[in-house]
């Protein structure tokens, strides 16, 4: 992206016409106003960007900006039919919308338009079934010989007109790939088997609508034979000029080998590329000894300026060689061929379906310095973009796709004749036709007045406001030979004075008038007779020239309306330094460059109402107000002196003062006097700096305390507190008692009482034993 600004830069840093500009880049436009260039400015100044031409003085209307254009030129309707309905012709079926276009390119500029596909029900299919007739192939071909009624049947469930053709190859008939014994020439397969001679490629059968016609010659066919593994199959392709139609093309392949390409035929010593053309006599190839096998990419040119879509029928084994060559043909299918072909009806219809499926556009080459990009809008609002973009998948019958078209050129091709390209979907027939037209010149180019006496005595062409030279001649109006370009006496034309650099170092001198250099920034330029003014060299103001507030103009600040100075950051606005009373300055300073400039040095901030040592309004007037409206306070002595400074308004009620909302800055203030009263007045400046003062009459004193209330409420809360605490006391008491209670009963259920006699009990009764009683 860089190098594209810069590589532009360039182109317009040397424009010399109107032409050579546009091609500069799509933004790019050149003033017409033979007034535009001021002294010492370039022809090429003439071309920039719209809003910078504008910017430096050109009006809209004398600029020349030619943009592209896109034009349909023929627009027929998709066609809308189904299978039962009116039967067409294919050329009357139309799948693709529009089919051509015409587009004026403006240098780098796209111009989009868009493409409308639609799959057409009951399409023609033209069939030709190319088959290696080698000894391998023996058992397939018994299979094959059925293959054209039975497709036909298969075929009309698709299409109602459907046509099947038949080809057979083998391999060139050379040595190493055939053996060239005569014996093998007449049967190149072992002496029990019947087989045909080898050949290259063999049309058998040009494309047909009758099945039982592919039947009965494909059933007379024989097998024949070669010696290598690889068949010259590629060869058949190329010769497949078999009476196509203008409809779908269907070319089956069906081997059990692998292919020989550009290069092999060295080894039969043929080294002539393969030409592309047909070379049938009798339906036989007959040059395949004198041309080389075709490569792959011609392959690929070949089957899609046909519109040929190819399945590969092959056998499994080479499923992966036949896989990686499908990678490189757009619109080819691979299939699995079972070893005796028996699948093949269902192969072909699979691959059919797989093909048909998938949209791809393809243009033709484009012309030099033209490039295309697509963006596909598919079904269920999927859309892709690159290489991506060119294809739909999945797309049924009847299902309507749109490719997002863009062409982009960049600059003239050398003839500035118009070019032709086409784009179509791979595998049909149908085209669009684009007719490409190249704006070269602008509108005012054809207005040109050739040796036109402005230009120096006829020494240029006057077109576009500016002078085209004759060869020979440069200046701005052509004032200069090319031979007188570089001499001291023109020289000295270009000095401000003997002593200073030519030019003032900043251009060049061409033919004795300074042409200013130009600047890296287009919106900076050199001006002047002798390139001394510039308009990037003046003062600036918050890194901004001039402030952002008026315009540089040869090294000096042009300011806007309502600002000065010499980088214009003056403002001569003063509502920035209104104060809240809407006073400028508050009344305390003065406004410069909007900004306030305090005179009073107790106020500051940005509009001097910050008085850090003041005391509030109310606090300094309240002497004042007192004494003229109550006749009390500190001045009341010198009230008549010091306090007519305010026009007194005198209120019943406090709420009779004025509101906030009623003056632009009021100051409300409640004040106390020496008998402990409040009293409330306003304080308001109005515009013309006379004060207003607003006082109620009515004062706010405070009462005397009642004292029976008091008293009462004294002997209440001693009263309630005894008893609060007599309560407390009662309640602690019971709790104790309750507590001391239970730890009896406890102790009383834990004692153990003994059983035995008490140890100090003596009894009252003593008896007596007289020791000689012997009992008798």
């Amino acid at each position: 992206g860089g190098r594209e600004l810069r590589m532009m830069d360039v182109f317009v840093a040397s424009a010399q016409s109107c032409g050579e500009c546009i091609q500069a880049g799509e933004k790019c436009g050149w003033c017409t106003d033979e007034d535009f260039l001021k002294q010492g400015e370039q022809k090429s100044t003439r071309c920039d960007e719209v809003e910078a031409l504008i910017k430096k003085g050109c009006s809209e209307a004398s600029i020349e900006n030619p943009r592209g254009t896109v034009s349909v030129n023929k627009n027929q309707s998709l066609t809308d039919r189904t299978k039962d309905g009116v039967k067409l012709k294919p050329d009357q079926i139309t799948q693709i919308q529009p089919q051509k276009l015409t587009l004026d390119l403006r240098s780098g500029e796209a111009q989009t338009f868009h493409l409308t596909f639609k799959r057409a029900e009951d399409y023609p299919i033209d069939l030709y079934y190319l088959m290696d007739l080698s000894y391998s192939m023996k058992d397939d071909l018994e299979n094959v010989k059925n293959l054209g009624t039975d497709l036909m049947l298969e075929m009309q469930k698709i299409t109602s007109d459907f046509r099947i053709g038949f080809g057979s190859f083998v391999e060139k008939t050379v040595m190493p790939y055939i053996s060239t014994t005569p014996a093998k020439l007449l049967n190149p397969c072992t002496s029990d088997q019947n087989c045909t001679s080898p050949f290259s490629y063999k049309n058998v059968l040009s494309l047909t609508a009758d099945g039982f016609q592919f039947n009965n010659l494909v059933s007379k066919q024989q097998i024949s034979g070669n010696l290598d593994s690889p068949e010259g199959g590629f060869d058949a392709i190329m010769q497949n000029q078999i009476g196509w139609r203008n409809v779908t093309r269907l070319l089956v392949f069906s081997t059990d080998a692998g292919f020989h390409f550009a290069g092999d035929g060295k080894l039969g010593g043929i080294v002539l590329p393969n030409d592309g053309k047909c070379h049938l006599q009798d339906n036989m190839y007959t040059m395949s000894h004198y041309y080389d096998y075709p490569s792959i990419a011609h392959l690929v040119q070949k089957l899609s300026e046909n519109n040929i879509q190819t399945i590969f029928a092959v056998t499994e084994e080479f499923q992966p060689v036949y896989q990686e060559l499908k990678n490189l043909i757009p619109k080819s299918a691979v299939g699995t061929l079972s070893s005796d072909s028996g699948n093949v009806i269902k192969l072909i219809i699979d691959a059919y379906n797989s093909l048909s499926s998938e949209i791809i556009l393809e243009n033709s080459r484009l012309p030099e310095g033209v490039s295309i990009s697509y963006i596909s809008h598919c079904k269920n609002g999927v859309s892709e973009k690159g290489e991506n973009g060119r294809k739909c998948s999945n797309i049924s019958i009847g299902d309507q796709v749109t490719f997002e078209v863009a062409i982009t050129a960049k600059g003239c091709p050398s003839n500035g004749k118009s070019e032709t390209i086409k784009i179509k979907p791979l595998g049909f027939t149908e085209e669009v036709e684009i007719v490409l037209n190249f704006i070269c010149e602008c509108e005012c180019h054809k207005d040109g007045i050739a040796n036109s006496p402005v230009c120096h005595f006829g020494n240029g062409t006057l077109e576009c406001g500016a002078c085209r030279c004759n060869e020979g001649r440069i200046g701005r109006v052509c004032e200069c030979s090319k031979d007188e370009v570089r001499t001291e006496d023109l020289d000295a034309n270009c000095r401000m004075d003997n002593g200073t650099d030519i030019c003032s170092n900043n251009g060049d001198c061409v033919c004795g008038t300074c042409e200013c250099k130009k600047r890296d920034n287009p919106e900076e330029r050199y001006s002047g007779k002798f390139c001394e003014c510039d308009n990037f060299n003046c003062d600036r103001s918050n890194n901004k020239l001039c402030g952002g507030h008026g315009r540089c103009e040869c090294r000096k600040c042009i300011c806007d309306a309502n600002y000065t100075g010499s980088a214009c950051d003056c403002s001569l606005d003063t509502s920035t330094c209104l104060a809240s009373n809407k006073q400028i300055c508050n009344g305390r300073g003065t406004c410069e460059c909007g900004v306030c400039k305090c005179t009073d040095s107790k106020f500051q901030g940005p509009t001097c109402e910050i008085c850090p040592t003041c005391p509030g309004v109310c606090t300094e007037h309240k002497d004042c107000v007192q004494c003229r409206a109550f006749g009390t306070g500190d001045k009341k002595d010198t009230c008549e002196e010091q306090c007519n400074y305010f026009f007194l308004v005198m209120k019943k009620k406090k709420e009779e003062l004025p509101q906030p909302n009623d003056q632009p800055f009021i100051n409300h203030c409640k004040e106390r006097d020496a008998n402990d009263c409040w009293f409330f007045f306003t304080y308001a400046t109005k515009n013309d700096s006379t004060v207003e003062v607003h006082v109620a009459e009515e004062l706010e004193c405070p009462s005397g305390p009642d004292i029976i209330p008091i008293v009462a409420g004294v002997v209440a809360g001693i009263v309630l507190i005894g008893l609060a605490l007599l309560l407390i006391w009662k309640l602690l008491m019971i709790i104790h008692d309750r507590r001391e209670f239970a730890k009896f009963e406890k102790e009383k259920m834990n004692a153990k009482w003994d059983a035995g006699e008490n140890p100090i009990y003596k009894s009252a009764v003593t008896t007596v034993v007289n020791p000689k009683y012997e009992g008798k």
